[in-house]
């Protein structure tokens, strides 16, 4: 009975997405927004029961048609799997509630595009064939291209423009990879891949060597891992707040695909291939940290600032990545539930600052004030203490816990400076940016310009949000052991290998 609920966080979303386009949901605005609300409340719940699952007993493997693998298509629904399509389910949620208040009309079929993303993104968390990741890949990006058109003008077009050109880019240099990875091992399950690259010999060592080190390109693109990650700041900072919120996760998936595909398919059981990105990625990792921190000190406006918050999460967690350790792991684990949902939730912020200070907007500049100021202002102050990592938000756990796993890491003599000096200039950052927002005034008198306050649901979205962090802190004992056993199914590469393999469905 419970291996069916794994097929269910992927197929809820896209039968959501199908009645969200029929009559009468189609036509009438009332009931498409509950219908979809409600939908994305199902998914959740299905998520939430399939966690509490695999925790409690082990991971689930899901052969679809009874094909078993590595014949045929499995999804593996096994602790991080679970956690981070909880993760995306909650964050639909949180958005499509926001966005009942109006933002859902300012263009076509938002709600219908958020259920087709969730699809393409829990799927990709919970395939356990390569072939199917780059398909869900290619999901998530196609609603995604729409949804940066929502109440498109011509600057959104213009950065969605770069954003597609570079993912089509990644997309063909995706197939190529797994063109040349399935030429060497004859199989993209991803289970059945970790055991024949162990056992590659010869030439075919290489090949599967520049196979995973396209993946790697790939997924650098799809996290924002500098060079690559040029598209995001202008991307982001350019789509509607709520769709920015909902985009939190993206860079997720390429993360959770390097820590999925280096550890089972390249960790240390693949014999010459044995940790073949991790050299790679602590240089990338460390750049990316000090470029986003830049990027933070350097922004003009709260949403721009909220991007580039996302460069440094993504660095943050490759380097954690890299140190390719069961602790690390955890600590990745915790700090990516933590910084998707603060980022989130500082784009919702700055969505709802913009409405009340007039021609100034998100700018961090002196304006007028914003009508809900201790409303806003409590919700910015709690969001900007867990970013910067201060007690007693889950910023401060997932900073020392980071620093814990990597301070007998081989890079760790430079990345601590690194991450320190960058977490000071995120301080800096945030605290000019809140001390110029709600207090700084203009000296001459401003134009009176009537604004709306926040609506209810809107609150409702950013608090549930905000409120995560005191919650992660609160049962901390819990999300740490969480934590801790989902990157112990990660590591136990033999145990997956005959879970998978075993015919188990």
């Amino acid at each position: 009975m419970f291996e069916h609920l794994v097929a269910l966080p992927i197929l809820l979303p896209m039968l959501a997405g199908v009645i969200l386009l029929m009559p009468p949901c189609g036509k009438n605005v009332q009931v498409r927004r509950v219908v979809s609300v409600c939908l994305s409340a199902l998914t959740l719940a299905i998520c939430i029961g399939l966690l509490y699952q695999v925790t409690t007993t082990e991971p689930i493997v899901y052969a679809v048609g009874n094909w078993q693998a590595p014949f045929g298509i499995v999804l593996v629904a096994d602790p991080l799997a679970v956690i981070l399509a909880s993760l995306t389910s909650f964050l639909g949620l949180v958005c499509a509630l926001y966005s009942v208040s109006g933002d859902d009309e300012k263009g076509s079929f938002f709600h219908p595009l958020l259920h087709f993303l969730i699809l393409g993104v829990n799927g990709a968390f919970l395939t356990g064939d390569a072939f199917n990741l780059f398909v869900f890949f290619e999901v998530l990006l196609i609603a995604s291209y729409s949804l940066l058109m929502h109440a498109a003008d011509k600057h959104t077009t213009r950065a969605a423009l770069q954003y597609v050109i570079m993912n089509l880019v990644g997309s063909a240099v995706f197939l190529i990879a797994l063109g040349i990875l399935y030429g060497v091992t004859g199989t993209l399950n991803m289970a059945d891949m970790a055991v024949k690259v162990a056992a590659l010999t010869g030439d075919d060592v290489y090949l599967a060597k520049i196979g995973g080190l396209l993946l790697l390109v790939v997924f650098a693109l799809k996290a924002a891992l500098l060079p690559l990650h040029l598209w995001l700041p202008s991307t982001y900072a350019s789509a509607t707040p709520v769709v920015g919120a909902l985009f939190a996760i993206m860079t997720k998936v390429g993360v959770y695909s390097m820590m999925r595909v280096y550890t089972l398919i390249f960790g240390e059981g693949a014999g010459e291939l044995s940790h073949m990105a991790q050299h790679w990625l602590w240089g990338l990792a460390i750049a990316t940290i000090v470029v986003g921190a830049i990027g933070v000190l350097a922004s003009q406006d709260l949403r721009r600032l909220a991007a580039n918050l996302v460069i440094v999460s993504v660095g943050t967690l490759v380097a954690l990545v890299a140190v390719q350790t069961k602790e690390a792991t955890s600590a990745a684990i915790f700090y990516m539930v933590h910084s998707t949902l603060v980022s989130a939730a500082l784009f919702l912020l700055a969505d709802l600052i913009a409405r009340q200070r007039g021609k100034v907007l998100d700018r961090i500049t002196a304006g007028r004030g914003v009508n809900q100021e201790r409303i806003l202002g409590i919700a910015f102050l709690i969001a900007g203490l867990t970013v910067i990592g201060m007690p007693p938000f889950s910023g401060f756990i997932g900073k020392l816990w980071l620093l814990d796993a990597t301070f007998d890491a081989e890079h760790a003599a430079v990345f601590w400076p690194v991450y320190l000096l960058a977490s000071f200039a995120l301080l800096v950052a945030l605290a000019k940016a809140g001390a110029t927002v709600f207090w700084q005034r203009p000296q001459k008198d401003v134009a009176v310009i009537e604004t709306e306050d926040a609506s209810s649901n809107q609150l409702v979205a950013v608090y549930l949000l905000v409120a995560c962090s005191p919650l992660l802190v609160i049962f901390a004992g819990y999300f740490t052991e969480l934590s801790e056993v989902a990157a112990g199914w990660l590591h136990n590469q033999d145990a997956m290998k005959s879970l998978v393999l075993g015919g188990r469905s």
